[in-house]
């Protein structure tokens, strides 16, 4: 541990990259079967099978009796159109046009992977949706980018900031509520990773940590409402969200993006990035 922050070694790091592989996989499943007629519940059974499938146990389920939330009954946040996140699974039928984000987790051997996507339900949505979809994709690889050895987490919150404001004249809101993280023996350790802020300010960043990015953005403002279940977010005005995550381990030679199944090659490769994995 360094000022709170747990630091992997490399047996540790290959083995969240099991774990990683089994939420790739489970939601790339969940993304295939995000088609009109299918309920958000459909999905979640999904990500049941392939966590059986592969020997792990969700990350999810049952969660957050130990932070006074009610136990989250779901293996899957599944969170369509307005809702941004932690969005309960059950009878909601997609339509065509809408969008879903799956936020989906693992655990094997201990060791925890979580990411999440935004899918176009039918293939399509509204250009201004698909647009947004596309915007937090971006920013989310924008902050995996400055990732480095003796960077700060605020140069990574920087990253993702300026890539959502690139889009003028459309000014995304950015969810503020809610933030990437650490991740590790636990799905959320320090250190909190802000989707805004000042570039050289926080923790600084060191091989062996291993970072979750998560944008959250809105077509609308950064106001989000919790219902009534203790779980589901939803924006304060009604607008579409997207969501966006990949669980990043920080190599000596750079960067393995435990969640992809590529390892983040082709994204990392593109921007000029080492990409380093293990296996």
């Amino acid at each position: 541990m360094r000022t709170g922050i747990q630091i992997k070694t490399a047996d540790q790091i290959r083995a969240m990259r099991r774990a990683g592989l089994v939420v790739a996989e489970g939601l790339a499943a969940m993304g295939a079967a995000a088609v009109p007629g299918a309920t958000t519940g459909d999905l979640d059974a999904i990500g049941r099978e392939t966590l059986a499938e592969a020997g792990a146990r969700s990350n999810f389920l049952n969660y957050g009796p130990e932070f006074g939330y009610p136990p989250y009954p779901g293996v899957a946040c599944i969170s369509v159109n307005e809702m941004v996140v932690h969005g309960i699974p059950g009878p909601l039928v997609l339509r065509e046009g809408d969008i879903v984000s799956i936020d989906f987790g693992a655990i094997v051997d201990g060791w925890h992977g979580d990411a999440a996507r935004t899918f176009l339900v039918g293939g399509h949505s509204s250009d201004e949706a698909t647009a947004l979809v596309e915007a937090t994709r971006e920013s989310m690889w924008a902050g995996i980018a400055a990732i480095k050895p003796g960077a700060h987490i605020g140069d990574v919150s920087y990253a993702v900031e300026r890539s959502i404001r690139s889009h003028k004249p459309v000014r995304y809101g950015i969810v503020r509520e809610y933030t990437g993280h650490g991740i590790g023996t636990a799905m959320h350790q320090p250190p909190d990773i802000p989707n805004w802020g000042k570039p050289r300010t926080g923790p600084r960043i060191s091989k062996g940590m291993v970072l979750c990015v998560e944008p959250m953005l809105t077509l609308g403002t950064d106001r989000v409402v919790e219902l009534a279940d203790g779980w589901s977010v939803r924006t304060a005005d009604n607008t579409w969200a997207a969501h966006w995550e990949n669980t990043t381990a920080v190599l000596p030679d750079g960067l393995w993006v435990l969640t992809e199944p590529d390892g983040g090659q082709a994204e990392l490769t593109a921007r000029g990035l080492s990409y380093s994995p293990l296996d």
